[in-house]
């Protein structure tokens, strides 16, 4: 290998978690490549000395920490193309390959320190902009970096985590796990969970499902991060399970190699190393069905959703009650392992020391599990408009949804549709807001993501691909929407196969576009169904969908989840004015709405001012020369009315829809609003 090499050794002053792992098995495994001869492994003074048959190690400068890897490790390494295996690596180097092992820092912030997030903010864009190649674990983490971060996905190469370290490990040196085994009924199986401080480990849906657990004779031990996380009642009143804090390796395959099985209900990985640890030491696993873990588990494990307790209870009871699931598992999982090899991931990182552009062989992922997401269409007075846009829908998504719902008021806004063998036509009360509850009252039991489309929405046919990926990446997005190629909202509209031909011609960005937070845009957007649960759109807030859409997704925010817009996910909104609502009505929504959900709380004060004050000065300095298909002049007397009733102490969002329109030959307002159902 011709350029001179050199390994960030910082990690060996590090105590050893995943990613210190990591660095310290593929290090070791260059080690063992006659090719890695000469590549020297540079350390602060404070860390242990390590020998090593064909790598060199040294120690020098006086910091230690990030100091230590900002300032003195360029000037150690100078002359030699880096590797960076532990997420960060010195800023101001640019022939260097980083590992960054997940985006977490981004997806799952509440896990995380405020000093750790600003550090990482700061410092991984910039790695990732400037390095000559970023590296990752698995092709979800892959996906994830590129949406949070500057580098485009064609440009992370995916070098996963080893197995072969487990095997090494002898239960026959365990010192804690016999004793623990020991202090409670041998004759009780018992499931292992690995226990992390980090939110994102989920650890305490183990201990929610422990008194079920108890019930069904079965213990629950937790490894590994200690009872910090806990809160007392936890602890106390769970007489089945059992902490024994951090244990040593041979401790853990001591438990693996005798537990029923691994639960791992992490919400997000970049890899999931515990999964194939157990799998290679023949035990089964039960893991979360979203991030990294589907690719890694492939069809070796059970799966299921990181919030669906009774999901996880099915999958424990199934394998307390079956020999030949567990022992089926034992075997796809210890044949599923070897994929997963520090040689080859060691191999990789030569092959990119010596050439970082070059396109380094990983594993296949296994295709993606088919989510259930159903589409809901509001409609009502445009039966030849929903018509077109839902058969098209139908015949050109590539992700097939398990069902299409149209929602009207008489069966008759559903067209032709009403005898579509795909289509289910539901009627109900008046609204868009009335309208898509009664749609989210139909779905099926087992339906995870909902979509809500305006029935003039003209969506790419990946737009279901797109956000089943992203909802299966993020676990914690609770609330999607997608890209608007073309909206012809504020003009005279657009017509089906122009916006047909704009879907088809829209230009598709190297580095598609994450933003978070986004209030979702109703004429598309999807929400999981899970986060849902009782929640509905407010049906008081009958006109100006956009306010309604966001008032809902508020609410479900508020509980912690996350609303993103993602740029691969794009449609033409083709803005057909019939069955618009009037510019009165909407102008008086546009004062109203934002007073009434700010007193929900679910709109800021800030955002309220910045809302109304925009609308009634637009409305105001337009009203003279309006453009063309804005009723301005309706829309600024109905913010009169609107502030005549707030002055008065009356906000009543719904009296917007009982406004009398003075002139009924009036033009339907084109302005932003989606269909007057």
């Amino acid at each position: 290998m011709s350029a001179l090499l050199a390994i960030n050794g910082r990690f060996l002053t590090q105590p050893v978690t995943g990613v210190q792992r990591y660095a310290h098995k593929v290090v070791s495994a260059l080690d063992g490549l006659a090719s890695a001869e000469g590549t020297t492994v540079f350390s602060p003074k404070t860390a242990e000395d390590v020998e090593f048959a064909r790598l060199h190690f040294a120690k020098g400068g006086y910091a230690t920490g990030h100091a230590w890897e900002q300032f003195e490790l360029p000037r150690l390494s100078r002359g030699r193309r880096l590797l960076n295996l532990c997420n960060t690596a010195p800023a101001l180097v640019q022939d260097q390959i980083v590992c960054i092992h997940d985006a977490n820092i981004f997806a799952a912030p509440g896990s995380y320190s405020y000093a750790f997030r600003f550090l990482y903010h700061s410092l991984q864009p910039v790695l990732a902009r400037r390095s000559a190649r970023i590296a990752t674990v698995s092709h979800a983490a892959a996906r994830q970096i590129a949406r949070h971060l500057p580098v485009s996905l064609k440009d992370i190469t995916v070098l996963p985590n080893g197995h072969e370290h487990a095997l090494g490990w002898n239960p026959c040196l365990a010192k804690a796990a016999p004793d623990l085994l020991a202090s409670r009924n041998a004759q009780r199986p018992f499931v292992l969970a690995l226990g992390s401080r980090a939110r994102h480990k989920n650890i305490s849906l183990v201990i929610d499902i422990a008194p079920t657990l108890h019930e069904q004779g079965i213990d629950v031990i937790v490894a590994g991060g200690g009872d910090g996380i806990f809160t007392a009642e936890a602890l106390n009143g769970q007489p089945n399970v059992h902490f024994c804090g951090r244990v040593s390796d041979d401790d853990l395959a001591y438990l693996l190699d005798r537990a029923l099985c691994l639960v791992f209900p992490s919400l997000t990985e970049g890899f999931g190393l515990p999964i194939v640890e157990a799998m290679a030491r023949g035990c089964p696993v039960i893991a979360s069905n979203c991030a990294s873990m589907p690719e890694v588990c492939g069809d070796a494990a059970l799966l299921a959703s990181p919030f669906d307790r009774a999901e996880w209870l099915r999958h424990i009871d199934a394998l307390r009650r079956s020999a030949s699931l567990r022992n089926d598992l034992i075997g796809r999982g210890r044949e599923q392992v070897r994929q997963f090899s520090w040689h080859s991931t060691a191999a990789g990182y030569l092959d990119l020391l010596g050439r970082p552009g070059a396109d380094v062989a990983t594993y296949r992922p296994p295709a993606p599990a088919t989510t259930r997401i159903a589409v809901i269409f509001a409609t009502r007075g445009r039966p030849p408009v929903v018509a077109t846009t839902v058969r098209h829908f139908l015949a050109t998504q590539t992700l097939k949804p398990s069902a299409v719902i149209v929602s009207c008021v008489d069966e008759a806004d559903a067209g032709d549709l009403v005898s579509h063998p795909d289509v289910t036509v539901v009627t109900g009360p008046a609204g868009l807001a009335a309208q898509r509850n009664t749609g989210l009252d139909q779905l099926d039991r087992g339906t995870e993501i909902v979509v809500f489309f305006d029935d003039d929405f003209v969506a790419d046919r990946n737009w279901l691909a797109s956000a089943q990926r992203v909802f299966r990446d993020e676990s914690q997005v609770v609330g999607f929407t997608g890209r608007v190629v073309a909206d012809g909202i504020k003009g005279p509209g657009i017509a089906f196969d122009e916006a047909v031909r704009l879907v088809q011609t829209a230009e598709i960005p190297q580095r598609p576009e994450w933003t978070e937070p986004y209030s979702p845009y109703g004429c598309n957007m999807a929400f999981r169904l899970s986060a849902i649960g009782g929640a509905r759109f407010d049906e008081r807030l009958v006109l100006y969908g956009w306010l309604e859409d966001r008032d809902f997704a508020s609410g479900l925010s508020k509980r912690g989840g996350r609303l993103v817009k993602w740029s691969s996910a794009y449609g033409v909104h083709m803005g057909v004015k019939s069955g618009r609502v009037s510019g009165e009505r909407l102008g008086y929504s546009q004062i109203v709405n934002p007073l009434y959900m700010m007193g929900k709380g679910t709109m800021p004060l800030a955002k309220v001012v910045d809302h109304i004050f925009g609308n009634a000065a637009s409305n105001f300095g337009r009203a003279v020369w309006p453009e063309p298909f804005i009723d301005r002049k309706g829309r600024a007397k109905g913010n009169l009315i609107a502030i005549a009733d707030v002055l008065r102490g009356r906000l009543e969002p719904e009296r917007a829809a009982g406004i009398a329109i003075r002139n009924t030959a009036k033009k339907a307002d084109g302005g932003r609003s989606h269909n007057d159902v």
